[in-house]
């Protein structure tokens, strides 16, 4: 789901290469160590918020720490654990530009490439066109194509009938985007749009001929061993240790069909293998210097986030009075039914957090609402993760 409206609402609250190098050290090579001070008050902080359950990854350095409060599962009684899977939702997009990065880096394709070149006749219509439109456009949100996803009338499936094994393919959305004038010229404004990441993810299959889930797992989870990541299709069901998500009224909707989201934001995973992943990337691990660059190159338009290829930067408010300052901060976010997740990590590479809470209202955020409770713990989180 969008960036901009569900766990942006965090990120707003909180804020009122290949490089031919090594991959990251090993999981046993880092040291675990005790929280920050105050992180662990800040989950608990954020479960009387009204969130049941939380889990997080901080990291300072090499020394790593996982927590976790409240529940997993309120039927239950099951207690949040730092390993529990839940739907990381529009951060999948990052390693859906990750994979476009690299196939760039191996000279297969150009970002300027047009989406006609390798989608011919996909985009048309209404008065879209694929050849004014460069798989940049898709990846950095300027391509100005229709969001379908954005119409209450689209989950009618899901929040009406309750069909929660619904299947609404890629190529559906697609075309129902583009019966729908686009927003503006490509590259003249910028606006958050899952149809771009659909088109990225076709296009990934155009070039490579094999799936954009294959491509992901061969070039990023099986590389950094990622082993509680997946990348469901149709499945409507989360398998193994996982977080149950809940809407505002506290109903179950774990169970839901990923297939309207494919590489727009249906990857399933844990906290510690997003850490692992965005480490990866910040640090220049998995892309080679010129595509490192692009990922970091950001757009701006007037009151529109700084948003690069996947990506956006932020600066993180630390401290108060005299001794304010800011942090720099590279972010991706998700929220989609009954998750909501947000992935910090600082522009030094030096401090991550990832944090994941089980609500996340699709139906709120449809009628533009605010599709999670309210409260201060999330912020506190933040600043006990990547402040002093």
């Amino acid at each position: 789901m969008k960036a901009r409206t569900g766990a942006a609402v965090l990120l707003a609250g909180m804020c009122a290469v290949v490089a031919t190098g090594m991959l990251p050290a090993a999981a046993a090579d880092r040291v675990s160590a005790p929280p920050p001070a105050g992180l662990e008050e800040a989950l608990e902080q954020t479960v009387a918020d009204g969130f049941p359950g939380v889990v997080a990854y901080a990291r300072r350095g090499e020394r790593e720490s996982r927590v976790a409060a409240g529940l997993a599962d309120t039927a239950s009684g099951e207690r949040a654990r730092p390993d529990q899977r839940f739907r990381i939702a529009s951060n999948t997009k990052s390693f859906v530009s990750t994979v476009l990065l690299q196939l760039e880096g191996e000279e297969r394709l150009s970002l300027d490439d047009s989406v006609e070149k390798w989608l011919p006749g996909v985009v048309q219509g209404s008065g879209n066109g694929g050849s004014a439109l460069t798989i940049r456009h898709l990846l950095n949100h300027t391509s100005g194509i229709y969001d379908p996803t954005s119409e209450p009338e689209f989950f009618a499936p899901y929040l009406e009938r309750h069909e929660w094994d619904h299947v609404c393919t890629p190529r559906e959305v697609i075309a129902r985007a583009v019966r729908h004038e686009p927003l503006f010229a490509p590259g003249k404004g910028w606006w958050y749009s899952n149809t771009n990441y659909l088109l990225a993810g076709l296009v990934i299959e155009a070039v490579t001929h094999r799936s954009a889930p294959t491509e992901i797992h061969r070039r990023i989870l099986a590389p950094l061993g990622l082993k509680d990541t997946s990348f469901p299709l149709t499945d409507p069901e989360i398998h193994g240790p996982h977080l149950h998500g809940y809407d505002l009224a506290g109903r179950d909707v774990t169970r839901f069909s990923p297939s309207y989201d494919w590489t727009a934001g249906a990857v399933i995973s844990t906290v510690h293998d997003v850490a692992r992943f965005h480490r990866a990337l910040f640090t220049g691990k998995l892309l080679r210097p010129a595509q490192q660059r692009e990922l970091l190159t950001t757009v701006q338009f007037p009151d529109e986030p700084a948003y690069g290829l996947g990506v956006q930067r932020m600066d993180v408010p630390c401290g108060s009075g005299e001794s304010a300052r800011t942090v720099s901060a590279w972010a991706t976010d998700g929220g989609g039914p009954g998750f909501t997740s947000v992935s910090l990590t600082t522009a030094d590479g030096e401090r991550q957090l990832v944090l994941a809470v089980n609500v996340y209202d699709l139906g709120a955020d449809l009628r533009k609402e605010r599709p999670v409770p309210p409260g201060k713990g999330l912020l506190k989180a933040q600043l006990a993760a990547l402040c002093d």
